[in-house]
């Protein structure tokens, strides 16, 4: 694989195995990483980058195979043995504890060890605020229930770095992150293998390989495909690599001049919630896709469930296809068909170990049952093959758990479970979150089928150009208001950064 000489080698992978059951996870992967070097691990979901990465980190062992670390052979038993061996995993699930402290989350593996009856609260937060400066402004002692799902994953960063690593294993860390946020990490990553640390990163975003990335490993279905340097290599290359076909549509036709309608389906007008947003007003057409940008807390998120009353105490008017709703809860929503798919779809928005029927009929249950309080089970597997089929869900049967699925196909039965209440507008907040890019434009297909086939669709992501390629509009908030809008020729990185930054008051005003 590598020309470098193997002292240059801090970590060697040859031949590795692992079968779970039947199912062949890894087929002879062979992997190498250098001194001080970046190296962008790509597959689609199932190609076997978490269980490569869990077996590094000691959380599975090998069937066969061999791991050289710093040029001799390892047996990594448990994860507490990798992080002697000077190896970090920050992983894509956030797993901290949320009835304690930032701080104490950060040191919880130096706390476990330390021999110490009692815990010295101030020096742990006082180092813990030195290593979260770096990355944010986090405040060590609050309780890590309260951050949100970005500061969280901060939260997770922190803690890697406390750790005295040689190589450092980052799995979708900018999934939950801002464009800012990213960037600062981005900094971080380049100081830490300027000094010598080694970083394997577990992305689908091309944009960040090919920015910060030296060399890229592909992986395909369990097997070592290729390792290119990125400087020598394009994005279309390496997503060809990761799926074994071109992918030249990732973001279908959008709406023709000659398609659009001025059938308004929803109007809002005036929202406001005293500490989040204030006169928020906009249309949604019919056959668009609507876009919703902006950066971290400007209240994108907090808008959308303030239409559909989720959160806050919200006023203003509300107009479904020209008829004004009263809404006090969710459940009115619901029953109006407007609904919401949350960003964190694994905390909010499945039942993970739940079966793919039961998740798919959980927001309408009276469509399922034969009388009240019981479930049809014939009847619920059929509306979930019905819409899985909608969605090309790939699944073995819908009795299986929605946990055994891949990050695509649980995002498909997240929208099947919207689907299942025959919706007049859905939103979708970070939908294509931690999916592969063949998952991505599966899902951008759908949400334009959804809109052609009169479904209102609004679109929240931090991915510019996700917004920019999948949406006809695109609406920028900023401090809790509408920024200003973009559309057709207009609507680039550029000017949306501008509109979230700076806000169309002072645009129109230079």
């Amino acid at each position: 694989m590598s020309e470098y000489a193997e002292n240059d080698l801090i970590l060697k992978i040859t031949s590795l195995t692992k079968s779970f059951g039947p199912v062949q996870a890894l087929r002879g992967v062979n992997f190498e990483l250098r001194r001080g070097e970046i190296h962008a691990l790509a597959g689609e979901n199932g190609a076997g980058k978490s269980t490569l990465m869990n077996i590094v980190d000691g959380i599975h062992r090998p069937d066969s195979g061999e791991i050289l670390l710093d040029g001799k052979p390892v047996e990594i038993t448990s994860p507490a043995m990798a992080q002697k061996l000077g190896i970090g995993f920050v992983h894509q699930e956030i797993a901290l504890c949320p009835d304690v402290t930032v701080a104490e989350n950060i040191f919880m593996s130096v706390t476990n060890t330390s021999r110490s009856l009692l815990m010295d609260y101030v020096n742990l937060q006082r180092r813990a605020g030195e290593i979260l400066r770096q990355l944010g402004d986090i405040d060590p002692s609050v309780l890590v229930r309260t951050l949100s799902i970005s500061q969280q994953q901060l939260v997770e960063i922190a803690k890697a770095l406390t750790l005295d690593c040689r190589v450092l294993i980052l799995d979708e860390p900018t999934a939950a992150l801002t464009e800012r946020e990213a960037q600062i990490l981005f900094e971080i990553m380049r100081k830490l293998a300027g000094r010598g640390i080694s970083i394997i990163y577990i992305s689908h975003r091309m944009v960040e390989i090919f920015e910060n990335c030296d060399r890229v490993t592909v992986l395909r279905d369990g097997q070592y495909i290729t390792t290119m340097n990125v400087a020598e290599t394009t994005p279309g290359e390496v997503v060809g690599a990761m799926v074994g076909r071109v992918i030249d549509n990732l973001y279908p036709p959008k709406q023709r001049e000659d398609e659009r309608s001025d059938e308004i389906v929803l109007d809002v007008r005036d929202l406001t919630e005293r500490t989040r947003f204030r006169d928020v007003s906009f249309q949604l057409r019919s056959g668009e896709i609507l876009g919703l940008a902006g950066l971290i807390g400007a209240g994108r998120s907090e808008i959308v469930k303030g239409i559909c009353r989720l959160e806050g105490d919200v006023t203003g008017d509300i107009m479904l296809r020209g008829r004004k709703l009263h809404l006090d809860h969710y459940a009115n929503s619901i029953g109006e068909g407007i609904v919401y798919l949350s960003e964190d779809r694994k905390g909010d928005g499945l039942f993970l170990d739940m079966s793919i029927a039961t998740n798919v009929s959980a927001l309408l249950l009276e469509q399922v049952a034969s009388i009240v309080g019981v479930i049809d089970e014939r009847k619920e597997a059929e509306q979930a093959e019905r819409l899985g089929g909608r969605l090309n869900l790939k699944c073995a049967h819908v009795g299986q758990p929605v946990s055994a699925l891949s990050g695509g196909n649980q995002q498909k039965v997240a929208i099947a479970k919207m689907l299942s209440v025959n919706p007049e507008v859905i939103f979708l907040d970070e939908p294509t979150r931690g999916v592969d890019v063949g998952a991505k434009a599966e899902i951008h297909r759908i949400l334009r089928d959804l809109a052609r086939g009169g479904v209102g669709v609004v679109v929240i992501s931090s991915e510019l150009p996700e917004l920019i390629g999948v949406c006809d509009r695109v609406l920028v908030v900023r401090e809790g208001r509408i920024a200003g809008e973009v559309s057709g020729d207009e609507m680039t990185e550029d000017r949306i950064m501008y509109l979230a930054s700076i806000g169309e008051e002072r645009v129109l005003g230079s």
